[in-house]
């Protein structure tokens, strides 16, 4: 699979393997279950998987608080069966990524346990102790609806431990080079058992440093520069995605000179994109794509309409987030944090035809799609869980028991299924869906067919084109001869638009989404009529 750019043009799929298909009967899916719908994934057209951190843990934040680094969680089975899936993935021309949880570990780790009960514990320096709670007082607090201080006493310790998320997860000290080379090991382990990179999480926040936010210190990078140099070296054709959700110069840092990360996901992008939908109008898509700065040629930004995690607003104005919590979170038991626990077809009242030009934004903006599982056949959520749980319910596969999802009695599923009338299983499912060739998953699985055959997408430059209608999103992607013109009418009123072409044009351009010939030139002009929130790919030819 030697093609170390691989990642520039995937279409990536975020799994939660606990929600994906039980294959042993007992509520939870697993890895085998996995492997049982891969050929689905293929049939989708994914290049990539991404798993959700698959490792022993507490589960206290669903996998995130990890309990050993070199293992996999019994639920979801064993090594073996990992090893099964990436044989599985690598035959079908599909490659797999993991979740790297650098910043913490759980409080249930054995160096956590070895160092609170010893310090003389060559684990005690693994971890950020004070004897005071008032260090650092300049870096904000992430989970402000739970946590009141990013410090924790710890009894048998006898001192605080520091925590930039949930108090069960003690930070990493890197500070100290044994935990540099213990994470280096970590990450030696998993690629030697075959896998094709990582999906970092919370890279931001490992060092301390008085007097700063603890937030993209540069001890941080010369890190993060290490363990790229350390890939670089021993492996070829993978990849290092980065998770850090920053202001755009924040996050253009995390790509270094092109030695750092890979890819980077567009955070500040994401949020506008529902903004410009609800508002019908591009000027939030305009103002934060001209902020987003150049990167280096080999790197890739990763856009995305809705992951595990709220829809977070950390990076919006205060003005901003009221009016987004007022327009898609009007319940409070739709906000977490700073932030949304919807899935996407709630968020947008399960309007086909606006989810759909959601996903055009998607997959033809700068950038390597990612999609969240279920999101494809447009699944529901359930707020009434706690915490984000609302948002990662079983895959639905069919309107069978328990949704196909497994064959456990109900009362044993790890989750209940949505069951609200507008998304239970009857209503939406992947089985009807694939019958249905008008349906959500057909649209979606033509545009990552197309979104891999032209190039253009993941490789090309991008380009406003002035619409002289603010509810019309147009832009080219161009890749050298070739030239895709997009047209997004975020508005749910028809528009008649004139767009004046750069040069001259064939005769009658063609959707590449349709087949069909679209629009007539008048005048070195583009005319249209576009229909409420439609959408095309128009392969504009020279005459």
């Amino acid at each position: 699979m030697g093609n170390s750019l691989w990642y520039k043009n995937a279409v990536f799929y975020e799994v939660y393997v606990r929600g994906f298909k039980d294959s042993s009967n007992d509520g939870n899916g697993d890895l085998i279950g996995l492997i049982e719908k891969i050929d689905y994934l293929q049939e989708l057209g994914i290049d990539c998987l991404w798993l959700l951190p698959i490792y022993p843990s507490p589960l206290i934040d669903d996998g995130y608080d990890i309990s050993d680094y070199c293992s996999i969680l019994p639920d979801y089975g064993t090594l073996e069966d990992f090893k099964a899936l990436l044989d599985a993935a690598h035959k079908r021309g599909m490659r797999v990524i993991t979740d790297l949880v650098l910043n913490h570990t759980s409080d249930q780790h054995p160096w956590f346990q070895a160092a609170r009960v010893n310090r003389n514990s060559p684990y005690r320096d693994f971890y950020v102790w004070s004897d005071t709670d008032q260090k650092y007082q300049d870096a904000r607090i992430i989970f402000l609806d739970t946590e009141k201080s990013n410090w924790t006493w710890d009894e048998a310790a006898g001192q605080y431990f520091w925590h930039r998320f949930y108090s069960s997860q003690p930070d990493l000290n890197y500070d100290n080079p044994a935990v540099q080379n213990e994470m280096l090991s970590v990450i030696e382990f998993w690629l030697e058992l075959g896998i094709d990179g990582f999906r970092v999480d919370a890279v931001p926040y490992l060092y301390q440093r008085e007097g700063t936010n603890c937030e993209n210190l540069p001890e941080t990078h010369a890190f993060l520069k290490r363990i790229r140099r350390f890939i670089d070296d021993n492996y070829s054709d993978r990849v290092l995605l980065c998770e850090a959700n920053q202001w755009p110069q924040d996050v253009r840092s995390y790509f270094g000179d092109g030695d750092e990360f890979h890819m980077g996901f567009n955070f500040p992008v994401m949020p506008r994109i529902y903004m410009a939908l609800r508002k019908g109008e591009r000027a939030p898509l305009v103002d934060i794509l001209e902020q987003i700065p150049d990167i280096p040629p080999d790197s890739q930004w990763c856009t995305f309409l809705r992951n595990h995690d709220e829809l977070t607003l950390e990076m919006v104005t205060e003005e901003e987030r009221e009016w987004m919590w007022q327009e898609y979170g009007p319940e409070p038991r739709m906000r977490q944090n700073l932030g949304i626990r919807r899935r996407l077809a709630p968020l947008l009242g399960n309007n086909k035809r606006k989810i759909e030009l959601a996903y055009s934004l998607l997959f033809s903006l700068p950038g390597s799609p990612v999609i969240y599982y279920g999101d494809e056949i447009g699944m529901g959520d359930n707020i009434w869980l706690a915490d984000r749980n609302g948002l990662r319910t079983p895959m639905q596969w069919d309107a069978g028991p328990n949704a196909g999802f497994s064959r456990a009695i109900a009362e044993k599923l790890y989750a209940p299924l949505v069951s609200s009338q507008e998304f239970g299983l009857n209503q939406v499912n992947v089985a009807a869906q694939r019958r249905d060739i008008n349906s959500l998953w057909h649209r979606i699985r033509n545009m990552i067919r197309l979104h891999k055959e032209n190039h253009v997408f993941g490789w090309g430059e991008f380009r406003w084109q002035d619409a002289g209608n603010d509810a019309i999103a147009a832009y080219w992607r161009t890749l050298s001869e070739r030239s895709l013109l997009i047209i997004n009418n975020l508005s749910p009123d028809s528009q008649n638009i004139r767009l004046r072409m750069p040069e001259a044009c064939a005769s009658e351009p063609v959707d590449l989404l349709s087949g069909r010939k679209m629009g007539k030139f008048e005048e070195g002009d583009l005319v249209l009529k576009l229909q409420p929130f439609q959408f095309l790919w128009l392969n504009i030819l020279k005459i």
